[in-house]
């Protein structure tokens, strides 16, 4: 039977899968969408999507408005925060590098999930964390030139990246009375202030076919609409450890699917990544998987 902290983990790990979705949904775009304005349609997609599920339970969410200062901050500032610097880092230093530097997320919800109350920092989950985060820099780190002095404030708004969004998934334990529905409000915030960014900064560009009209639903609807639902879930009532490992397989999962769809050739890089990624998590979390299952 299953304990509710392993139930919320697999809740949590949908996140996962979802954001593993990400590069394929994006490729239909074919990029032609300003950043921002692409968050704000997702983020009032998302919107859209709780506004249903308040509808379905019979009222229109306005219960879920107040809430703590802290939910408030960590949620609007996890989601709008971790992308308006992703986007400005983007556009500050090459894509390679951000991207690498942004995902050392994971590793740092293994690091401090271990200073909460009743957690503590085990040695397979570093050894663990650090073998998928090869894996991940191995899919990611193709076609890199290294790290440049010239692009020093792209790194560190990356790494900022990194920070805010394991700072949020880890703090949210703190605010784990706050019901997941908040977070339909938090998402409505986020897509205002994109709006708001979009106008001061960018020029509007409307999807002109279906498959990129298909690929905005589809990331509003999965990675950025249930994803982060599911991973507020999981964060706060799951083994965050273990997510956090996990979260390395999205970058595998999204080679997978464009190896599938025939948009990225299968090569020995990919092999060794996948090794990597799913041995680093195995060693993470399968003993601890193990007790949740027992207890």
């Amino acid at each position: 039977m299953l304990t509710e902290t392993l139930r919320a983990t697999l809740i949590g790990a949908v996140s996962i899968l979802l954001w593993g979705t990400l590069a394929l949904l994006t490729r239909l775009t074919e990029g032609r969408i300003p950043p921002f304005q692409m968050m704000a349609m997702t983020f009032a997609l998302a919107f859209l999507l709780m506004s249903l599920n308040w509808w379905r339970q019979g009222n229109l969410g306005l219960r879920h408005l107040r809430q703590p200062k802290l939910a408030w901050l960590l949620g609007v500032g996890g989601y709008f925060g971790y992308h308006f610097c992703y986007f400005l880092a983007m556009t500050k230093a090459p894509a390679v590098s951000v991207s690498l530097i942004a995902y050392l997320w994971p590793l740092l919800i293994v690091l401090f999930a271990s200073l909460l109350p009743g957690e503590s920092l085990l040695k397979r989950h570093l050894f663990g964390a650090l073998i998928a985060l090869y894996g991940c820099w191995l899919l990611i780190g193709q076609g890199s030139d290294g790290f440049n002095p010239d692009y020093l404030s792209g790194y560190l708004l990356a790494l900022t990246c990194a920070f805010i969004w394991s700072g949020y998934s880890v703090l949210s334990r703190l605010v784990k009375q706050v019901s997941t529905d908040a977070a339909g409000w938090f998402c409505g915030a986020t897509a205002v202030l994109a709006l708001l960014c979009h106008g001061l900064w960018e020029t509007t560009v409307w999807p002109d076919s279906t498959a990129q009209w298909i690929g905005v639903l589809g990331l509003g609807i999965g990675p950025v609409g249930i994803a982060f639902f599911t991973w507020d879930y999981g964060v706060k009532h799951g083994n965050l450890q273990l997510l956090g490992v996990l979260a390395y397989s999205a970058p595998l999962i999204s080679a997978l699917l464009l190896v599938m769809a025939g948009l990225a050739p299968a090569d020995l890089t990919l092999l060794l990544a996948c090794l990597a990624i799913v041995s680093g998590s195995l060693i993470a979390g399968y003993r601890r998987a193990q007790r949740l299952t027992e207890g």
